[in-house]
């Protein structure tokens, strides 16, 4: 069981990753709705995994990530992204990101991503 925190400027995304992650034994510990938030939350609870949506106002997520992992250099993160956002999950990877996953979620998919980050 992990604690993760779930970052997405739509509150239902969250509702259903955090869904997915607590019906698989995980537990969210804190949520985000943006970049900022989410590197503020990061030093706060000091999760054991990130879901980072790419895409949200105030901080993009593949910035929230380089801020992250300056603070955290070990610091497991999953990219949340939608169809069609290929070169910024070549970024996201590039900037330290663990893997990535594809809106709208699939549950087993999730999982198989967080197992294989957190392995």
């Amino acid at each position: 069981m992990a604690k993760i925190l779930v970052v997405d400027d739509a509150a239902f995304m969250r509702m259903m990753i955090k869904d997915i992650l607590t019906k698989n034994g995980h537990e969210v510990v804190a949520e985000a709705a943006d970049g900022a938030q989410a590197v503020e939350k990061y030093k706060e609870v000091r999760p054991d995994l990130v879901t980072m949506d790419i895409t949200m106002p105030e901080m993009d997520g593949i910035t929230a990530l380089k801020e992250i992992k300056k603070f955290d250099s070990n610091a497991k993160v999953i990219m949340c992204s939608a169809m069609g956002q290929q070169a910024m999950v070549i970024d996201a990877i590039q900037a330290g990101a663990k893997d990535f996953i594809v809106k709208p979620f699939q549950a087993d998919r999730v999982i198989e991503a967080i197992n294989k980050t957190l392995g």
